[in-house]
């Protein structure tokens, strides 16, 4: 038996007839680009507009755009700094490089992975403007922490949710607490689309036409340039997918949660450490991560027993070639280099049976190496 990371085939049979037909119904209006007047886009917005039950939802091509977006229209420009954990994809601290400013790195707590965020306030300077924590792979962040330190300094929030559709801190979801939040469509994700997708969500209606502006050009109506923009827009197809599969997130992170606990219920192998939900917070397990001191080989036996694995992420991102000039050293930021060294995501997804993961239990229970 072959035990996939992720299955997405058997996410869309189980929803075939309701896609096919948002399919079918964006070809037969030709509604294929995004924008202000794409029917499916703006279905999509008000749908997840009401699911985080805030006023304002703009669709983008992607959450590494929608990060960008937000940060240039927060106005964060060179010579700024904004801080960002030290553990996350790099979306995160590539969209604070890409519009010229700093990413300042905090290292991560040695339980969740998540940013430890008594370490913030050490890292505000005079320069700093933003906060972007990461409710990184579905774990949420500490908010009530973050928006104390952040009200403190006067410093914007823009919560980075690519990994923690529906999560919550204090039964509020994720993506609710800063000044925007971003997320990503990406497929494998709770809320996947069918390519990359993403969106912004905000409360402020200045931000919200301004990343409207931004991500379509600059207008607002058609061939009324007010800015420079750029094209970041969600396709229609996507869009109508996404409305049909919101529908059943709640659903899916209950099934992710349940596969979550029969793990931890059933991997004994005592050298295996297993995730760690936050304080105050609901984990939805986008990825389900253990820790191993010999985490390649346990990698490799476990894909020669046809099980597949990922790991997020082999490097933190203050180790990355593209921060080099940095000259970062592990004595900076331990906990993220050593976590990095020993981190191992294992099959998890909603349709995972216990079938399925018997077989992963009985091989991590086995190892030894």
């Amino acid at each position: 038996m072959k035990i996939p990371f992720v299955d997405l085939k058997i996410q869309y049979q189980n929803l075939k007839s309701e896609i096919d037909a948002a399919i079918a119904d964006v070809i037969s209006k030709t509604a294929f680009v995004g924008g202000g007047n794409n029917v499916f886009c703006t279905q999509f917005e008000n749908d997840f507009k009401s699911f985080l039950n805030m006023q304002h939802v703009i669709s983008c091509a992607n959450g590494t755009d929608s990060l960008e977006i937000l940060l240039e229209a927060f106005k964060i420009k060179a010579g700024d700094e904004v801080i960002v954990p030290a553990i996350s994809w790099v979306s995160t601290s590539e969209a604070v490089g890409r519009i010229g400013a700093k990413p300042v790195f905090v290292d991560v707590d040695k339980d969740t992975l998540l940013i430890n965020t008594n370490l913030i306030e050490e890292k505000i300077t005079s320069k700093t403007k933003a906060i972007i924590p990461v409710h990184l792979y579905g774990n949420a962040v500490n908010m009530t922490h973050v928006m104390e330190l952040a009200k403190k300094h006067n410093l914007i929030v823009i919560e980075d949710c690519a990994q923690s559709h529906g999560s919550t801190h204090k039964g509020k979801l994720s993506g609710t607490f800063g000044d925007a939040s971003s997320f990503s469509f990406y497929p494998g994700k709770n809320l996947g689309a069918y390519g990359d997708a993403g969106c912004i969500a905000t409360n402020n209606l200045d931000i919200a036409n301004t990343c409207k502006m931004i991500a379509n050009h600059g207008q607002l109506e058609k061939h009324n340039h007010v800015i420079e923009g750029r094209n970041s827009r969600m396709d229609g197809i996507h869009a109508a997918i996404l409305s049909v599969k919101l529908k059943y997130l709640n659903a899916g992170n209950l099934k992710r949660q349940a596969n979550a606990d029969y793990y931890k219920k059933h991997i004994s192998n005592a050298s295996i450490t297993l995730p760690v939900v936050n304080l105050d917070a609901s984990h939805v397990y986008h990825l389900f991560v253990i820790s191993y001191t010999n985490r390649d080989a346990l990698k490799k036996y476990l894909e020669s027993q046809n099980i597949e694995t990922a790991i997020h992420y082999p490097n933190a991102l203050p180790f990355l070639n593209a921060y080099k000039q940095f000259g970062y050293t592990q004595a900076d930021f331990p906990v993220s280099f050593e976590a990095t060294q020993h981190i191992l995501s294992i099959p998890m997804f909603p349709e995972l049976t216990h079938q399925q993961m018997d077989v992963v239990i009985t091989e991590l229970n086995s190892f030894n190496a």
